[in-house]
């Protein structure tokens, strides 16, 4: 597969005198101290505006238009419980620390709730005024109180009698009912009342929660809706008929609100006997942390918004008020209930590596040679059936196995569990860490256990990120290692969305160092050095610092120099002074980051020989390779962490070579090639850390030529 533009063969030519590429930025002050960094949160919510920029492509299937939106509004709840939280955190504890960017807490909580309110202003014009009609135009319409007959008043009048009344308990406030404690994200009512109840009470305010059990939107029949598709919001029934729910007394006002709250949880790893126990008492408690956001819709009266926000112990800045319903994320289930395949996505077949067809015995087809598997382009189906046989396999004595993200529903941790009900050693480490998939994974190792299985949690302080699966079989009177290494998580759900790499191999050096990792994770003893493997916390950021700084030695040699990264995430301070250093020295670098990035590249002095670019398409990139040319040898490492502090210091993280000369080519031709040429769904850098996307949306973007040559 060769792009029609090959920038691996062709790249820019360095200038002779000044070993340096493309025309320089040198913006005022960018070369003082902590202004070469660009600050973690403010870059993230760019990258969140570029998924918000996918909403308003035309290019873009309409109904895969509306998910970009409410994948917007995931983002941003995520961002506001974890990220959002701990800055204000730091602000009420008037912390003094500043990251590299220079910037206090106090100022960047600043900036980010300005900038989010920018975002959320253009995430609702983009619904009222795109979104809406042109859906409409299809026949999927949002039915507003104002336009409804009286077939569809009846039927909605029905449905709130016997669906919705019959859960809703409204509580009116009063020294007897305080305000209640309000769910993280859920919808909620605040109603302003008149008149007295049954008891003689005066009424003011009460508060109606919407039941989560329920959609937020309700399908009609097409008969009544008058259309193909016809919705009804959940909050457009409740506020017709909420006078229902207050019998004799007026309703002055309803206005739906929703707050976000703090969801880290707090265990202290130093004092905690047991890590699922007090993971398991902690997690209750997540709904109801201190409150970070309060979302009000625009039609909420000042003195109802200031009532809420004094409720919740809010600044007026942590305020939002929305043109529309205060819970958009929840729209993401309209695709998926209408069924006009022309309004999505084309489905794909996902393909298989030849001799995976030729070979249904597993093994034997490692055994021929190392397999490479780019999901989702190439199906996950090899390295389930990977687990499967091994569990079914007489010779298999044991299977170990790394499990971050996993699912409620997992075909590999249920193979795990029939591995050990047939008698092999399984051993799991879980990482019950793993943020909002705590609950799955305290589930998951309950029933490993509960079979037989050794199921350990890793390492106190270190999350267990690294992906890995190893197999050991009995093959001719001795034991072999097969493993599986991957960059993504074993989530049969996120295999179908995120661009990943995996290697299937039963390489004796490389599988030697995966068994040290399982070594270090499940006993004691010192770390060793590994052969082909780097690993957090230990070796990997030095080996990335010494392959980056090789590469600036060849560029002082004269020799080319060029590295190539894609990743999620580039804000290590060392590992970007690092590059700024290479780029000085004349070493080409080539950044894909789809995240947040801190480093600023165009620098005059600094950094013009690196450019970065974000790639925005079907699937989320999710993919970890690092490239360098190393003297014409052409290093290529997979590994499952960023180049993060959390990753290189905090995690047990893995990245891995492809020695195979064949496979190697192969991620520099499909994980490369392709995003360096891309003219279609890439978004350029600038200095001060904003982006502009490059080339026509007519064009054809890295993901779709990857669909076309590899299923």
């Amino acid at each position: 597969m060769k792009p029609e533009s090959d920038p691996m063969q062709n790249a820019p030519p360095i200038d002779a005198e000044e070993g340096r590429l493309g025309t320089p930025v040198d913006p005022d002050g960018l070369l003082n101290g902590n202004e070469l960094y660009i600050n973690r949160e403010l870059s993230q919510l760019e990258f969140f505006g570029r998924v918000l920029e996918q909403a308003a492509d035309p290019a873009v299937p309409l109904l895969e238009r509306l998910r970009a939106l409410c994948t917007f509004s995931s983002n941003l709840d995520e961002f506001y419980e974890i990220r959002v939280a701990g800055l204000k955190e730091q602000c009420l504890l008037q912390s003094p620390v500043v990251g590299p960017d220079g910037l206090t807490p106090q100022a960047v909580y600043a900036r980010v709730n300005q900038r989010v309110r920018e975002l959320v202003d253009q995430q609702y014009r983009l619904f009222n005024d795109m979104l809406i009609p042109a859906m409409a135009e299809q026949q999927i319409r949002f039915l507003r109180r104002p336009s409804w007959n009286l077939a569809q008043a009846e039927w909605i009048r029905e449905f709130f009698f016997a669906e919705l009344m019959p859960v809703l308990t409204p509580i009116g406030l009063d020294p007897a009912h305080p305000f209640p404690r309000v769910l993280n994200k859920s919808l909620n009512f605040a109603v302003e009342l008149e008149g007295k109840d049954a008891f003689g009470r005066n009424s003011g305010y009460a508060i109606v929660q919407a039941p989560r059990a329920l959609p937020r939107v309700i399908a009609l029949p097409p008969e009544i809706a008058g259309c193909e598709h016809g919705f009804v919001f959940l909050s457009s029934i409740l506020h017709a008929h909420v006078g229902e729910l207050f019998s004799g007394m007026t309703v002055r006002g309803c206005y739906q609100f929703r707050v976000t709250r703090n969801s880290e949880l707090f265990v202290d790893e130093e004092e905690v006997k047991n890590l699922r126990e007090a993971l398991q008492g902690e997690l209750p408690h997540r709904h109801y942390g201190d409150a970070v956001r309060l979302e009000v819709a625009d039609n909420c009266t000042p003195a109802m918004t200031g009532f809420l926000q004094q409720q919740f112990g809010l600044a007026a800045s942590e305020v939002f008020s929305v043109n529309g319903p205060v819970n958009l994320v929840r729209l993401m289930q309209v695709p998926d209930q209408v069924d006009r395949p022309e309004l999505k996505y084309l489905p794909f077949r996902a393909g298989l590596p030849k001799v995976l067809h030729e070979h249904s015995d597993i093994f034997r087809a490692i055994r021929e040679g190392d397999i490479l598997l780019h999901h989702p382009f190439q199906s996950f189906t090899p390295v389930v059936d990977f687990v499967r046989q091994a569990a079914q396999d007489p010779d298999v004595v044991a299977i170990s196995q790394t499990v971050y993200r996993a699912g409620h529903d997992s075909v590999l941790l249920s193979a795990l569990i029939e591995a050990a009900r047939n008698g092999k050693e399984v051993t799991v480490v879980v990482e019950l860490l793993a943020r909002f998939d705590e609950e799955a994974n305290i589930g998951w190792a309950t029933q490993l256990e509960e079979v037989g299985a050794h199921v350990i949690y890793g390492v106190v302080g270190f999350k267990a990120h690294a992906k890995m699966v190893m197999v050991l079989r009995r093959e001719g009177g001795k034991l072999r290692r097969y493993v599986h290494l991957g960059t993504g998580n074993y989530h049969h759900q996120t295999t179908r969305t995120y661009t990943d790499f995996g290697l299937l191999t039963c390489n004796e050096s490389l599988t030697q160092d995966v068994a040290q990792v399982f070594s270090q994770l499940t006993g004691r003893g010192q770390t060793h050095c590994m052969t082909h493997i780097w690993q957090s916390p230990f070796t990997l950021k030095t080996g990335l610092l010494e392959a980056i700084r090789r590469e600036a030695g060849h560029a002082r040699a004269g020799r080319k120099g060029w590295i190539v990264v894609k990743m999620n995430a580039l804000l290590e301070p060392d590992l970007i002074q690092a590059l700024y250093d290479a780029s000085r020295d004349g070493v080409r670098i080539d950044l894909i980051i789809r995240g947040a990035c801190a480093l600023r590249p165009g620098v005059a002095g600094l950094s013009e020989n690196i450019t970065v670019k974000s790639v925005m398409g079907r699937f989320l990139e999710h993919s970890r390779i690092f490239y360098f040319h190393d003297g014409g040898a052409e290093k290529v490492m997979l590994s499952s962490g960023e180049w993060m502090e959390r990753s290189l210091s905090r995690r047990i993280e893995i990245c891995f070579p492809i020695l195979d000369a064949g496979l190697k080519e192969r991620v520099i031709a499909e994980g490369l090639k392709p995003y360096l040429a891309d003219r279609r769904d890439t978004w350029q850098m600038a200095p001060d850390g904003t982006y502009e996307r490059q080339g026509s949306r007519d064009g054809e973007g890295a993901q779709n030529i990857l669909l076309s040559a590899l299923t």
